[in-house]
Parts: structure tokens; sequence; C-alpha cells
């Protein structure tokens, strides 16, 4: 009988191969075999996981070629094959990743899994944009949501009243449920909202509009997944790094209304 493998579950961040942790890239040198998703940074995976099989299990919207229980059994039966299996997943594996299901899938087969963080898109999006979540005088909390489904209107009431920064993953397709219900529970119409698209890549874009027009503007310009949204005052903190006096003077007064 062959001895089982290990299991990795391993974040790739958001997307840039830069931000990868010593320890993902690690357990992709020792892989045996990584199936990996589409928003992992895969593109060189050969060469980080040289010694691997690569196994393409990204989903994508509305295509969803092996199912969450067909991505599980792949792991497993690796495993169980003696296999060192690496589960590489964009951002952080327990943010709205499903790596707990995955985790839980291991233990009732008794294999060893490790989960490695990643770096959460999140935080790393937003920072790319230079909108901070936090900063003193304008907000001390931020809450993760995912815009996957529509929200209840008790979640709606909730964020609403919780003050903060809201920043939602995966939130283009409801983003006008959540805009309508943010606005019906009492968040400011003049709210900013920031739509930060393909985050860390060359097409990276950010749209900024308040909570009363974004739907409207996000339309005019065609917003895509993958985004993520940033709402909140932080958003007029954004800081794109041109340095021109112009745009030096605006920022200072920005900074100085929440003084």
């Amino acid at each position: 009988m062959t001895d089982a493998g290990t299991v990795a579950l391993v974040g790739g961040g958001p997307g840039d191969e830069s931000l990868l942790t010593a320890a993902a890239l690690a357990a992709l040198g020792r892989a045996d075999v990584v199936l990996y998703d589409r928003l992992a940074p895969h593109h060189r995976l050969s060469e980080l996981a040289p010694n691997a099989t690569l196994i393409d299990v990204g989903k994508r919207p509305g295509h969803h070629p092996i199912g969450q229980g067909g991505i599980e059994a792949q792991i497993v039966a690796h495993a169980l094959g003696g296999s060192n299996v690496v589960r590489f997943k964009g951002g952080d594996p327990y943010v709205f990743g499903r790596g707990s299901e995955e985790v839980l899938a291991c233990h009732r087969e008794g294999i060893p899994v490790k989960v490695i963080p990643g770096v959460t898109s999140a935080v790393a999006v937003p920072a790319s944009a230079g909108i901070p979540l936090t900063h003193r005088g304008v907000s001390h909390m931020f809450t993760v949501v995912s815009g996957h489904a529509p929200l209840t209107d008790a979640e709606h009431r909730h964020l609403a009243g919780l003050g903060g920064t809201i920043v939602v993953l995966m939130g283009v397709g409801t983003l006008a449920t959540l805009t309508q219900g943010l606005l019906r529970e009492g968040l400011a119409p003049d709210t900013p909202v920031a739509i930060i698209e393909r985050g860390f890549s060359e097409k990276q874009r950010t749209t900024i509009a308040d909570l009363s027009s974004v739907v409207h503007v996000a339309a005019q310009v065609e917003v895509r997944s993958p985004a993520v949204l940033v709402i909140g005052r932080v958003v007029d903190l954004a800081f794109d790094g041109h340095l021109d006096a112009a745009a030096l003077m605006d920022r200072a007064s920005r900074l100085a209304a929440f003084q």
C-alpha cells in the first residue's frame, strides 16, 4: 500500500507573482501535483513547480468545468496515491476561497494538510489603487463582504450601521442590489465608492463614483469582473502615484478635511 502524501493549501495572493510568500514558493518547489485556480499567478507554474503535474481546476463566471466536489476528490486521490499536492488558490485560502471545505475533505481521509496564507486581494488591491482601508479620523474598521450573491435586508442594515470601510469581493454582478440596499438602510448617497478592476495586472483600472451614481457610472465605463469594491470615506484618500503639484494640493485638501 502506498503511503499517503501531503496536501498544502497555498494562497497565491492577488495575482502578482512577486507577492507570493517564501512558504508558498517552497511548497510549490516540493510539489508533485498542483491544482490551480485562474486567479492564482499561474503563468510560470512550470518553473515554480518544476517537478509537478499541473492541473487547471479554475472556475469562471457561469462556467465550472470541475465542481467543488470534483476538486476535493482530485486532491484526495492524488494525496492517497502518495503525491505531495498543492492546491494553489488566488488570494488567501480562508477568505472566500472554500479552503476550509478542502481541509475537511483531507481530514476525513486522514491526509495531513497545511494551510499557507496568501496576501488577500481585500487588502492588497485597494492598496494598489492607493486606497487605505483605515485612516485616523476617517475609518477605524473595515468589513469584507462576498458579493457573489445578493445580501439580505438585515445584512444591508448591519453594514450601513457599522460605519468604517466596506470591501466587497466578487461584487460587480450584485452592485445594483448592494447599493440600493445600503441607500435604503441609510448610508449617505454621497459615500464614495471605488471599483478596482483586474488588480495587479497591466490592465488595472479604478473607477470612482458615489453610492447614488456608481451603478450608472459602472455601466457607462463597462466595468467587468474580477474587481474589488471599496465603499467609504477612505476612497477620498485614493492616490494614483502622480506627484504633480495639482495632485498634491488636491490630496492635501482632502486630508485636511478629515483632521
